[in-house]
C-alpha cells in the first residue's frame, strides 16, 4: 500500500512539474500563470524568462537565478546575465565571464576551449576556434572538430553549414549529409529539404539529388510535420507545390501563406481568402489580413484594424476586437506564433495581454504583458 501511494504521489508530482506556464507582467513585475489562468508563481520578479527544460530565469534585485515550475529558487540569483536551460545546461555571465552551469548551479569546466560559448540545443553546442566552427555533446565530447566557417542551429536532425560560400547539411554525428553546393538550403517541418542552386529552386529527395521545380523563383518551407503542400513563386505570382515538386495549384495569387487543416490563406485583389488543396476558393477574399489555420481549427483574420478568429467554414466565431502582434519584453522573448496553440490564443485587448479559449472566453485576467506557454 505504501509503495502504491509513493508511486501515485510521484506520478502526480511528475504531472505537476510538466505543466506549461506563461510569463505575465503587471506593474513592472513578472510571474507565471497556468492554463486555467491561475497565478502559480507570484508576480514579484523584476524580470523573468520563459520556462525551458523545466527551469525559468528570474531577476531579483538586479541579479539572475533560476526557479523550477513550483516557484522554488533552485539556483540563487547571482549572475549578471543568463540564457535559457537546454539539455540540462545553461550559459550564464558573472563579472563579464560567460560559463556553463548545470541544474545545481555548478560551473562545468571540462568542456573544450572555444573562442565563443554557444547555447546547447537538443544535446549539441557549437565550439569556435580560429574562425572555424565544430560542435560537442553535453559531456564535452567533440563530435566535429572546428572545420567550417559557419554552422546554423540543428533542425529535424540537420544543421546548415557553409563551405566555400555554399551551403549544405550536417548530421548530428558531424558527417556531411548534403554537400555544400547550394546557394540556399532549408529544412521543412516535414523534413523535406528546399534548396537553391544559382537561379534554380528545387527539392532534395531521399536519394539526396536535387529536383528542380519548373519555373520556381522561390519556395517556402512546408509547414507542419504532416504537410504535403507548400507555397512557391513563379512569374511574380504564388501557387502551391507538393512534396515531389509538382505544381498542384498554379501560381495566380499575389500573396500566400502555409496550408494547415486543408486550407491556406491567399491574397487576391487586395483581400485575403482561403483555398483548399485543389485550389478552390473555399472562403472568399474579404479580409484585410489573414494567418494560417492552427491545429485547433481556427484562423486569425483582420477585417479592419483588429483581429478575430474564423472557423473552417469562414464564420467569425470570435469577434475582431484583438491584436495578435508578438509581445516583446525583458531579456527573454516568446516565439512569433499567432493564433491558437493547444486550445488557447495569446491576444491583446485595450492595451493589455491575456489568453482566450476557443469560445472566446478570457482565461484568467488581463496583464500588462504575457508570453506563450512553455515548460
Amino acid at each position: 500500500m505504501k509503495t502504491t501511494l509513493i508511486f501515485i504521489l510521484s506520478l502526480l508530482m511528475g504531472i505537476a512539474s510538466a505543466q506549461e506556464l506563461a510569463v505575465v507582467g503587471k506593474d513592472k513585475k513578472f510571474g507565471f500563470i497556468d492554463k486555467s489562468g491561475k497565478i502559480i508563481i507570484p508576480i514579484e520578479y523584476k524580470q523573468a524568462g520563459n520556462f525551458s527544460d523545466g527551469m525559468a530565469a528570474v531577476n531579483v534585485d538586479g541579479k539572475w537565478g533560476y526557479i523550477n515550475s513550483s516557484g522554488k529558487m533552485v539556483i540563487d540569483p547571482k549572475f549578471d546575465r543568463v540564457k535559457a536551460f537546454n539539455s540540462g545546461i545553461a550559459l550564464v555571465e558573472s563579472n563579464k565571464n560567460w560559463m556553463y552551469i548545470d541544474k545545481t548551479g555548478n560551473e562545468i569546466t571540462h568542456f573544450p576551449a572555444s573562442d565563443k560559448k554557444y547555447d546547447f540545443e537538443d544535446g549539441i553546442a557549437f565550439i569556435r576556434q580560429t574562425e572555424k566552427v565544430g560542435f560537442m555533446d553535453t559531456k564535452g565530447n567533440v563530435i566535429l572538430e572546428p572545420t567550417y566557417k559557419d554552422i546554423k542551429s540543428f533542425y529535424q536532425g540537420w544543421a546548415k553549414f557553409s563551405e566555400n560560400e555554399k551551403w549544405g547539411l550536417l548530421s548530428k554525428d558531424g558527417k556531411v549529409f548534403i554537400p555544400a553546393e547550394y546557394d540556399e538550403i532549408n529544412v521543412s517541418d516535414n523534413k523535406i529539404i528546399i534548396a537553391r542552386k544559382g537561379t534554380e529552386w528545387g527539392l532534395i529527395g531521399t536519394d539526396k539529388t536535387f529536383k528542380k521545380v519548373e519555373g520556381a523563383t522561390k519556395i517556402w518551407q512546408f509547414y507542419g510535420n504532416n504537410s504535403t503542400i507548400t507555397y512557391a513563386k513563379k512569374d511574380e505570382k504564388l501557387g502551391f507545390i507538393d512534396t515531389k515538386g509538382n505544381w498542384v495549384i498554379e501560381p495566380k495569387f499575389d500573396k500566400a501563406r502555409a496550408f494547415n487543416q486543408g486550407l491556406a490563406p491567399v491574397y487576391v485583389d487586395k483581400k485575403w481568402g482561403f483555398v483548399d488543396g485543389a485550389g478552390n476558393m473555399v472562403i472568399q477574399p474579404q479580409f484585410k489580413d489573414a494567418e494560417t489555420f492552427s491545429d485547433d481549427g481556427l484562423a486569425p483574420v483582420k477585417k479592419d484594424k483588429l483581429w478575430g478568429f474564423i472557423d473552417k467554414t469562414g464564420n467569425m466565431v470570435i469577434s475582431d476586437q484583438y491584436d495578435i502582434s508578438v509581445a516583446m519584453f525583458g531579456m527573454f522573448q516568446g516565439g512569433d506564433e499567432k493564433g491558437f496553440i493547444n486550445g488557447l490564443a495569446r491576444v491583446k485587448y485595450k492595451k493589455q495581454w491575456g489568453f482566450i479559449d476557443k469560445s472566446g472566453q478570457v482565461v484568467g485576467e488581463w496583464f500588462d504583458n504575457a508570453e506563450n506557454f512553455s515548460k
